[in-house]
């Protein structure tokens, strides 16, 4: 059978579609990148946080600092009470790897101490958001939740170095009730140079990252008035925080918000310290 020929129009028409479809750049055409962002994302992914584990909770404290904080520690005199109560108790949690915290609990002839250290490790599941950003976020809203004064102006010889707060704060910051028995009260005559608004609940400036102390005293019921004075801070994507609080036995006693405060800030320094923060 013969074979039928194809005349030159033919041929250059051919060659002409298939120009249209490959195309080429210089006529518009764009190079096949389905996801051209796709590098640029990876490449400006949050970075992770500094701390990838946390300490052991209940041996982040040591025991010369739990027998200032708890001085019933040095009335116990059998060996088991002693030693139960320097190990303190871990706080129940489901992940160690991401929040851990011990409590201790010692009475004394004086008040009954109670001291709370935790640790949250923060990470964030949003590629875009990184782990320090996630906890400062959360650690914001841990301050707002505390309800600080807003911060006034108070002389230099203020022994707080990070400021103070408005008088308008819950607590009472002197302890103005006549002194008890317990090893952290005393007369509001003891601190002189102290203003009570230098006791008042504030942030802190020298400690990690951020920081904040609030104080806070439950007048409720006829027992004697406790004291509780929390002292958080955060350092990269771990928040810190440390809950010191003391009943006297005496009815009508005030713990001193001075040397509770000195005592909890004390502490909180030196958890940041072993943070390497």
């Amino acid at each position: 059978m013969q074979r039928k020929a194809y005349g030159p129009g033919v041929a250059a028409l051919l060659a002409a579609v298939l120009a249209g479809c490959t195309g080429s750049p210089d006529s518009g055409g764009q190079a096949d990148d389905s996801n051209p962002g796709s590098a640029d994302a990876a490449t400006q992914a949050a970075q992770p946080g500094r701390y990838a584990t946390l300490p052991e909770p209940c041996g982040a404290v040591d025991g010369r600092t739990l027998e200032e904080l708890l001085p019933g520690l040095a009335e116990l005199t059998d060996e088991q009470q002693r030693e139960k109560a320097y190990a303190g108790e871990a706080t129940l949690t489901y992940d160690t790897d991401r929040k851990v915290g011990c409590r201790w609990k010692v009475e004394s002839l004086a008040a009954t101490d109670r001291l709370l250290v935790d640790f949250e490790r923060v990470v964030s599941y949003d590629n875009a958001v990184s782990d320090d950003a996630q906890a400062e976020e959360l650690f914001a809203r841990k301050q707002e939740a505390a309800q600080l004064p807003e911060p006034t102006v108070t002389g230099s010889g203020s022994p707080s170095p990070s400021g103070s707060g408005a008088s308008t704060a819950p607590a009472d910051p002197g302890g103005s009730a006549p002194a008890s028995g317990s090893p952290s009260s005393s007369a509001p005559s003891a601190s002189p140079s102290v203003a009570p608004s230098d006791l008042q609940p504030r942030v802190l400036e020298d400690l990690g990252d951020e920081a904040f102390l609030d104080d806070a005293l439950d007048r409720s019921g006829s027992t004697a008035q406790e004291r509780t004075v929390t002292v958080a801070f955060r350092t990269s994507n771990v928040i810190v925080t440390v809950e010191y609080a003391e009943q006297p036995v005496t009815v009508g006693a005030v713990p001193d918000s001075k040397e509770m405060q000195d005592r909890a800030r004390k502490l909180a320094a030196e958890l940041s310290e072993s943070l390497g923060a």
